[in-house]
């Protein structure tokens, strides 16, 4: 109850959360609650859940049961970093993370993220997208920090790159888990990391944002022999919250 009594999605969580908005952008904060609680914030890298720890609530808590010390995370449209440190949290003290996020402005909140946390030797950072080819795509910016996505038109040109490729490099190893939310590209993500779920079978939490894409990643998985939980407890047809096993 008192988590929804927070959430802005109420009137008391807004009236609670209006004198959070008159700190400065640049404050360093803790996190409050959950396995991050004490890890250290900047204010202005998004909305105040963030550190108030009432953001996405339901991937948090399946993240901090399922993941385990010493496991490879792929954090795959890491927006400001909140699952990229709490996968190093989780996966401490030998594991590590690594992060893909093309929006400059998000990547300059993940690394002051990484280094306020002394987390540089557990996450590498690409400022890349992910996809289902190496090379280079336009990037539209959408209406929030949060909702970017590759385009045929865009503000950006970003780099482009496939897990698959990555991993086959001996760049970065191979995964345990991967969280992917990627605003429509779900699909092509899965695509170009055919040979990592065939061979290895992460387990992963992914966000599908568009109908098509949804339909096509999960007869995807399916295909490939994964079993799906929901997260959010739709019909699956409607769902896009999912983890995948």
């Amino acid at each position: 109850m008192k988590s929804k009594l927070l959430s802005r999605a109420s009137i008391i969580g807004r009236l609670l959360r209006l004198p959070l908005d008159l700190l400065p952008e640049d404050l360093v904060v803790r996190i409050l609650r959950g396995e991050m609680r004490g890890m250290r914030w900047v204010k202005g890298a998004g909305e105040h859940g963030y550190w108030l720890g009432t953001y996405e609530q339901r991937k948090r808590k399946a993240m901090e049961g399922l993941l385990r010390a010493g496991q490879i995370f792929f954090d795959i449209g890491a927006n400001v970093g909140y699952f990229s440190l709490l996968a190093a949290k989780l996966t401490a003290p030998d594991g590590f993370v690594v992060a893909f996020e093309p929006l400059p402005r998000n990547t300059n909140f993940l690394r002051q993220h990484i280094e306020l946390n002394a987390l540089e030797q557990r996450i590498k950072l690409y400022e890349a997208a992910v996809s289902d080819h190496d090379g280079t795509a336009f990037f539209d910016l959408g209406k929030s920090s949060a909702m970017g996505h590759i385009a045929s038109q865009g503000q950006l040109e970003v780099q482009l790159l496939s897990l698959d490729s990555l991993v086959k490099s001996g760049e970065v190893p191979m995964p345990d888990v991967m969280k992917i939310d990627v605003e429509g590209a779900e699909f092509e993500v899965l695509q170009g990391a055919k040979g990592i779920l065939t061979e290895h079978h992460p387990l992963l939490f992914i966000d599908t944002h568009a109908r098509t894409a949804h339909e096509k990643s999960i007869q995807f998985l399916l295909e490939l022999g994964y079993e799906l939980e929901l997260l959010d407890g739709k019909p699956l047809a409607d769902s896009k919250e999912i983890i995948a096993r």
